[in-house]
């Protein structure tokens, strides 16, 4: 038990900022695309900030993916944060801005992998220290953070942002019906979670994007 405490303290320090972070600004990303495109919900509910504390769920941004991440190896992440509203018929025009708004969270996460890999960078080039090796760490894991993220928003299954974007390219009527499916979006998710699914789906992707993108920061 001493063991395990130990490794969730470690893994607290560690991924705590990476996860904050990762999920508040990619749902602040949706908020100030919205109001780009005409949208002011957000807008008006304070809720367009780069401050991490107006998104933060205690539960979804910071137990939940906390835990999920130490019990399965740090293989795999989910968590949320407060969504932030859009208000799609205020949009100029609701279909394509949607799935712009849409994509801006996954966006703001490969954003922000690019940068935890300059953070890791300047980490490599610093004396041997505690502090650089702790720094070290923190940017691979906001890296593998960040990534996760994006790709398991991306995968079209609402109310996730892939969701988003794929009904916003479907024809009228086909996204109709594709947008009834929305209530078992969530049942669906934790099916592939527990089924081990979601893991054989995102690890090559997450693999390969982490592999290229220190390839080309490193």
């Amino acid at each position: 038990m001493d063991v395990n405490i130990s490794q969730l303290a470690q893994t607290l320090a560690i991924y705590a900022i990476p996860v904050l972070f990762a999920i508040t600004l990619h749902e602040a990303a949706h908020g100030y695309v919205a109001r780009h495109f005409g949208d002011m919900t957000a807008h008006a509910q304070g809720r367009i900030s780069l401050n991490p504390g107006r998104h933060i769920d205690l539960i979804g941004t910071i137990v939940v993916p906390l835990v999920i991440l130490f019990l399965s190896g740090y293989k795999f992440l989910f968590g949320w944060a407060k969504p932030v509203p859009v208000n799609y018929s205020a949009l100029r025009k609701p279909r394509p801005h949607m799935a712009l708004v849409a994509a801006a969270g996954p966006g703001a996460n490969l954003a922000m992998a690019l940068a935890w890999a300059v953070l890791l960078k300047v980490a490599v080039l610093l004396p041997a220290a505690r502090f650089s090796e702790y720094l070290a760490l923190m940017a691979q894991a906001g890296i593998l953070v960040n990534l996760i993220f994006m790709f398991l928003n991306l995968l079209p299954i609402l109310p996730l942002d892939g969701g988003r974007i794929l009904a916003s390219l479907l024809p009228s009527r086909a996204a109709w019906q594709y947008a009834r499916l929305e209530p078992l979006g969530l049942p669906l998710l934790v099916i592939l979670l527990l089924t081990n699914v979601l893991n054989v789906v995102l690890e090559p992707l997450v693999g390969v994007s982490d592999a290229l993108i220190r390839a080309i920061v490193l």
